[in-house]
């Protein structure tokens, strides 16, 4: 099964820059034969390709093939060779020697050299500069799905020169496994380790060729001892993947906006198989480096972020230093936000975040693949409006803990700060878990004030107020209304817009301090009551139905409350009669957190009205802590 995303709106990514431009900007990366979208009004439009990652502009990809029109996990060929390309890939080939791993010898070169006519000669010369047995390593750079291996000597040698005793190990690479693995190789502080899949002591094959376990490999070990027979040799040494790369990863660069913009929301277009996965995120900030650079002095532990002049490290000035030098790199906790939370891919869409606008974002892909099955993106994009609606518009609500599945007073408090030349909004909108009861108030500090709700959905709401710009800055707007929650950290998002100009983006609030009489300084309620059940409720009305047509209680209404899901789960309502017998499948779906319904007229899984009685009603949930079960009887009378 392949799950198809695509989006006509318009709004996320590429990579590049855009000197400071008044009004609405879309941004595009990759998709490059797609039209420009359909939009009443000026704008500008970016389009950008996949291939323009540039690590000096902190962009990478690794493990992806790229094109103008998508983005995709490389697939590897079952009949190439990867030993000669290892190098071009990001990986290399180590050699075992005294002093610990490196560079492969000059004669080691000859196993790789794609002719079968030079040799690796295991005479035991690499004894005097090495251990008794022949290491070596191929280190592929990131884990690959691999296939088999295979080695061979010349022709003329096949009867009296093959390799008799030999082991084959494997290792993903992962750091926090390192020490448990079978085999530990190395010298002085340059250990590898292994988990050992062939140990071969009595071989008689001359073209030995091995299957490998389906299981991402980033390191593969081969050991060749001396022969109890004589000398050995290897002409070639081969070895082959299958399959997709089980993990894979874009990085934009930092795209630079030219100027601090509200930001708009991230979309894409793209397709994923089943058993594949892809996750999207993004972050951003108010300078051109995500990072913070560390040097060390040599004076004990101490470190600096400065270079020996006094001056702060950048990217460019910390790869000059010395490897001794390096002390690592930080995130930029001060001026840049962390990598959201994954997107819901089958959603094509997602709100981008910051605290505030910003001048800078970056966007990540990662790819995780199956042999067969992997994700792709045609196209990311997104659109950004400069000058801002606000410099700062900060927002907390009240209260933050509330009982699950009851109708709740809440106030939305919303403080803006406003620059020179900022566009001021008239509109708010606020998320919620469901479809808000009411909307009972707004007041502008402190006084009451008209409003229109404009839009009452089923997760937000849209209020119209008097409008709020420079000259009303940083007063307190209070939004009175009524909703439920059925999840702990439920989080009230919100977004501010004037309605005069609706080919800019709204701008996202930033959690914070609105009003210092309150201490919430969050958009997240918790749960005042956090038991261990998934099923809050399961309502049934009318509990006696009489499905004869007549129109009245013909039917049976199913409700049902669910807390504290992460992400949809399966869900399934099945009706029985007393018996035992399924009578049918009334709900079949995935669900997260929140209130359902569901009807039943009666009729059961062959289409006929059931005959009256009493009816049992078995509801499932298979969350991560196991699966839940509520049970309710229905009475069916005529």
């Amino acid at each position: 099964m392949k799950l198809r995303i695509g989006h006509c709106l318009l709004t996320v990514l590429v990579c590049g820059s855009l000197s400071p431009a008044d009004g609405l900007t879309i941004y595009r990366i990759g998709g490059e034969n797609a039209p420009r979208p359909e939009l009443e009004g000026d704008y500008e439009f970016v389009q950008l390709s996949w291939s323009d990652v540039d690590p000096a502009l902190h962009g990478s990809d690794d493990r992806l093939e790229l094109s103008g029109e998508f983005a995709r996990p490389e697939q590897l060929d079952s009949t190439v060779n990867l030993v000669p390309i290892i190098e071009s890939k990001g990986g290399e080939v180590l050699n075992l020697v005294w002093i610990g791993w490196g560079p492969p010898q000059e004669d080691d070169l000859n196993m790789f050299d794609q002719d079968p006519n030079t040799i690796y000669l295991g005479d035991g010369h690499f004894a005097s500069h090495g251990p008794p047995q022949k290491n070596l390593t191929f280190d592929f750079g990131s884990p690959l799905l691999l296939e088999r291996i295979r080695f061979y000597p010349r022709e003329k040698h096949l009867t009296d020169r093959f390799v008799e005793s030999f082991r084959v190990g494997i290792s993903d690479g992962d750091p926090l496994k390192d020490g448990t693995r079978d085999l530990n190789v190395g010298r002085r502080g340059s250990e590898l380790d292994f988990d050992i899949i062939y140990d071969i002591a009595e071989n008689t094959d001359a073209v030995i060729e091995l299957p490998l376990p389906t299981v991402p490999i980033r390191r593969l070990f081969f050991q060749a001892a001396e022969n109890t027979r004589g000398i050995w040799e290897i002409a070639e040494f081969e070895i082959y993947g299958k399959g997709y790369a089980p993990f894979a990863e874009y990085v934009s660069n930092v795209i630079d906006l030219g100027a601090p913009a509200s930001l708009g929301e991230l979309i894409w277009q793209g397709e994923v198989d089943e058993g594949a996965r892809v996750d999207l995120s993004m972050r951003s900030g108010i300078d051109n480096d995500p990072n913070t650079y560390w040097r060390s002095t040599f004076r004990g532990g101490e470190r600096t972020t400065l270079d020996e002049r006094g001056r702060s490290l950048n990217l460019a000035s910390y790869n000059k230093l010395s490897l001794g030098a390096k002390a690592g790199i930080t995130h930029d906790t001060e001026n840049w936000a962390f990598w959201s939370a994954a997107y819901d891919f089958a959603a094509g869409q997602g709100t981008m975040v910051g605290a505030g606008p910003q001048q800078f974002v970056q966007i990540r892909a990662d790819f995780t693949s199956s042999q067969s099955a992997a994700g792709q993106l045609d196209y990311l994009q997104f659109a950004v409006s400069i000058p801002p609606v606000a410099s700062q518009a900060l927002a907390e609500i009240v209260p933050v803990a509330a009982p699950a599945g009851e109708v709740i007073s809440f106030t939305y408090k919303l403080k803006p700060n406003f620059e020179q030349g900022d566009l001021g909004f008239d509109s708010i909108t606020i998320d919620t878990p469901m479809r808000a009861a009411s909307v009972d108030a707004v007041r502008i500090s402190d006084a009451p004030v008209e409003f229109e709700v404009i839009a009452l959905e089923d997760v937000y709401f849209t209020v119209q107020i008097p409008r709020i710009d420079a000259q009303r800055t940083e007063e307190l707007i209070e939004i009175d209304f009524q909703t439920e929650i059925f999840k702990f950290g439920t989080v009230f998002s919100g977004r501010i817009f004037d309605s005069r100009q609706p080919t800019e983006v709204p701008q996202s609030v930033t959690p914070g301090d609105a009003d210092v009489l309150e201490e919430s300084d969050r958009l997240s309620v918790d749960l005042v009551r956090l038991g261990e059940s998934t099923i809050n409720e399961l309502v049934l009305t009318p509990r006696v139905f009489s499905p004869n047509g007549d129109g009245i209680n013909d039917a049976v209404r199913i409700e049902y409350d669910l807390l504290n899901l992460d992400g949809a789960v399966p869900v399934q309502a099945t009706l029985y009669d007393l018996s035992g017998r399924s009578l049918g499948v009334v709900v079949e779906a995935a669900a997260a957190s929140g209130r359902f319904t569901a009807q039943w007229d009666g009729r059961d899984n062959a289409g006929k009205i059931v005959a009256p009685g009493l009816y049992l009603l078995r509801l499932s949930v298979d969350a991560d802590k196991g699966e839940e079960i509520r049970q309710a009887v229905i009475s069916v009378a005529y």
